[in-house]
């Protein structure tokens, strides 16, 4: 996948709209979006396009950018609460058009952990990354409040401090591209609020509900969010699993990524390997394939929704995802080609 462009669509989370991107191909596995992310600038970037190539060669990666950041709703305000930040994972995820899992990194995890304790259902397996449950804990009141303060303050000189805590190996060249990088992704007077929001989540009455098998990892020297608080989501989290990780880098498409990405894999079961495109299902879900042969019988929306006992709404969706994955125009090509395919 390293050489595969990404598909960059737009959904409705209430009044707000949503940038997600897919690229690879199998189950779908939806990664949220840190504090301060970019859908087409973070796929320039060779180290991040390598961790995507490492998960999108078995899976179909789900992006997404956060509302007022990014390509979301750029010129909106900022989603600031985590209501707010797991509707816009929920409209993602409803995108995506089926049973999902979920990878959670830094200040995502928060969105990821409340989305699979309220929708079981919906989601297979739950992976967290540089974790934490209460955002208080990350640094002291009187570190929050001075990095706070130096953003709303000067963004300019907020963005290389965030660049050495994040990149705490990268070389100044690099430094350099992450400073325009998140200042390209949220404008100045978004930071701190960003930021402050980052802090305030909390999700520790979240995680005794979470039932799906969950993965927590996190590098031992993490400078941005402490090992323990990963070690504490994992112990909250029935069940869960904790693979502790060498390293200093918080993002996990740098430093050593092979070694976080092997137990991702294993976890996920991504020794299924997707289907081969141009296969009759052209990479087509379960679900997908059950509406597929539904249009070819003629049947609405609405009467697709009431057979398989979902809204209009996604149904609709569906059809839509079916007709971009087979590259057709119209339900009439989608069914022809359920017909020629033997789907029928």
């Amino acid at each position: 996948m390293p050489g595969q462009d990404q598909a960059v669509r737009f959904a409705a989370a209430g009044d707000r709209t949503v940038a997600w991107a897919t690229a690879g191909a199998g189950p779908p596995l939806v990664v949220g979006n840190w504090w301060c992310g970019h859908l087409e600038l973070d796929w320039q970037n060779p180290l991040f396009r390598r961790f995507g190539g490492l998960l999108g060669d078995r899976f179909t990666l789900v992006r997404y950018d956060r509302p007022g950041v990014g390509m979301s709703d750029p010129a909106g305000p900022l989603v600031t609460s985590l209501a707010d930040e797991v509707k816009a994972l929920s409209a993602v995820v409803d995108a995506a058009g089926e049973k999902v899992s979920l990878f959670g990194g830094s200040s995502a995890g928060c969105a990821a952990m409340a989305y699979a304790a309220a929708h079981p259902d919906r989601v297979e397996r739950l992976v967290l990354y540089g974790s934490y449950a209460r955002g208080t804990e990350i640094a002291t009141a009187e570190a929050r409040d001075s990095l706070l303060t130096l953003l709303g303050r000067h963004w300019g000189v907020g963005s290389r401090v965030l660049a050495d805590l994040f990149l705490p190996t990268a070389t100044a060249v690099e430094r350099d591209e992450f400073v325009r990088f998140q200042r390209a992704a949220l404008s100045a007077a978004k930071a701190e609020r960003a930021l402050a929001a980052v802090y305030a989540f909390d999700v520790r009455d979240r995680l005794a509900a979470i039932e799906v098998p969950t993965l927590v990892l996190h590098r031992r020297d993490d400078r941005a969010i402490p090992f323990a608080l990963g070690r504490d989501v994992a112990a909250r989290i029935p069940g869960a699993t904790f693979v502790p990780l060498d390293g200093t880098d918080h993002l996990p498409w740098r430093g050593d990524t092979d070694a976080l990405v092997r137990p991702v894999r294993e976890f996920l079961g991504a020794g299924r390997r997707a289907r081969p495109p141009g296969s009759p299902a052209g990479g087509l879900s379960a679900r997908e394939l059950d509406v597929l042969r539904l249009v070819a019988q003629g049947l609405s929306d609405q009467e697709i929704a009431r057979r398989l006992g979902i809204s209009a709404h996604t149904a609709h969706r569906h059809v839509s995802n079916i007709r971009g994955k087979l590259g057709v125009s119209s339900r009439a090509a989608a069914a022809a080609h359920a017909a020629t395919a033997g789907l029928l």
